[in-house]
């Protein structure tokens, strides 16, 4: 039995002897996980608002009656303004012809009720964007294409220099705007009284105005501007510097077809990307062939497939940019240096121009 025991602890010894000096073996390793690949490209439903206007032949687009810069008919009864090519950019888009579209004046009344009653496609009529139209109205505001806030015009031999001192003043405002509103609520907030001048249009509001009706007109800044550009003497009015709330403007489309609002959305930062990236109208066709920056040529169609992403065409930001402009022509010419209310480009300015505004569109990628 001893010698069976010391022939055991010999053994041991012996096999412990034997892992000195030598590494363990490895443990056993996981198979290496297989490379995920790039996820399938979601395929949206197409948009039946887009297909609709492929099969009419033309964009219907629902417009001011009658706003100097932003929407109304010129000498041969074309329309023209800011708003206007809004919807000119998203026919050219999603046709390839930014003459494709037929306009319906609209007042500011009936404007969300004709969009809701599918009489247009797109609402692009000085329209603020807020909570209670965005949420109930089965509505929806792709984008911001023009930050403005309600302001307050004046004859100038007031010498007024707030509208804190239009205590006691009759003001003229336009009936079923936010414009109403926001004057209650900033009188109330200040103690300050007024007496109210409740007119059914713009146009109206700017004859009560002219006639001595009200003492003041408050609506947009843009719209004041706008109005005065078109009144007998526009050197003797002034916009005060009071500014009494935020009006982000954009263009409106129904709720029930996010592909539709895509569309819009990207339809508007392509304008402003164009910008940003110094493509205009001019430069387009040369860049589509030889710019070397990525992101000029995601824009224009000649690298990647994003257009089909959106149920149209790969060029279809080229055509637009071309046919329409890039955000800083369509400023330029309708409310800009080139136009008769020349207003400065202010929060309008791009994020990162030398005097930075609020424009900022996301990238193409």
């Amino acid at each position: 039995m001893w010698k069976r025991l010391a022939a055991a602890v010999g053994v041991m010894f012996a096999l412990a002897g034997c892992g000195q000096g030598q590494q363990k073996a490895p443990a056993p390793v996981a198979p290496a996980a297989k490379a995920a690949g790039p996820a399938p490209a979601y395929r949206a439903k197409p948009s039946p608002t887009l297909l609709a206007i492929k099969a009419r032949g033309y964009l219907r687009c629902g417009v001011h009656p009658g706003l100097s810069g932003f929407a109304f008919r010129d000498s041969k009864g074309n329309w023209r303004g800011f708003d206007v090519d809004i919807c000119r950019a998203v026919a050219a888009a999603t046709l390839g012809d930014a003459q494709a579209v037929r306009y319906s004046a609209i007042t500011a009344q009936d404007r969300f009720s004709a969009l809701q009653a599918g009489e247009v496609d797109i609402l692009s009529r000085n329209t603020s964007w807020t909570l209670t139209r965005d949420a109930s109205l089965g509505l929806d505001f792709p984008a911001i294409t023009y930050y403005d806030g309600q302001g307050f015009m004046v004859p100038k031999a007031l010498s007024l220099t707030s509208a804190d001192e239009l205590t006691g003043a009759r003001i003229c405002v336009q009936a079923g705007t936010a414009s109403e509103a926001n004057l209650a609520d900033y009188f109330r907030a200040r103690s300050l009284k007024y007496t109210p001048v409740v007119v059914a249009s713009e146009a109206d509001a700017r004859n009560a105005y002219q006639t001595e009706t009200c003492d003041a007109f408050t609506a947009d800044v843009a719209a004041l501007a706008s109005a005065r550009s078109v009144m007998n003497n526009p050197g003797a009015h002034v916009i005060l510097p009071t500014v009494i709330s935020k009006e982000p403007i954009g263009p409106v489309v129904r709720q029930d077809d996010p592909a539709w609002t895509d569309i819009v959305r990207w339809t508007v930062y392509a304008l402003v990307l164009a910008e940003e990236y110094g493509v205009d109208s001019k430069t387009a066709p040369e860049a589509l062939n030889t710019s070397l920056d990525v992101r000029v040529r995601r824009l224009l169609g000649a690298q990647d497939a994003f257009g089909p992403m959106l149920g149209l065409s790969n060029d279809w930001a080229y055509k637009t940019i071309v046919q329409v402009g890039a955000y800083d022509e369509i400023f330029a010419r309708n409310v800009g240096p080139d136009s008769a209310l020349r207003l400065e480009r202010g929060h309008n300015a791009l994020w990162n121009a030398a005097q930075p505004g609020l424009l900022y569109a996301p990238p193409i990628r």
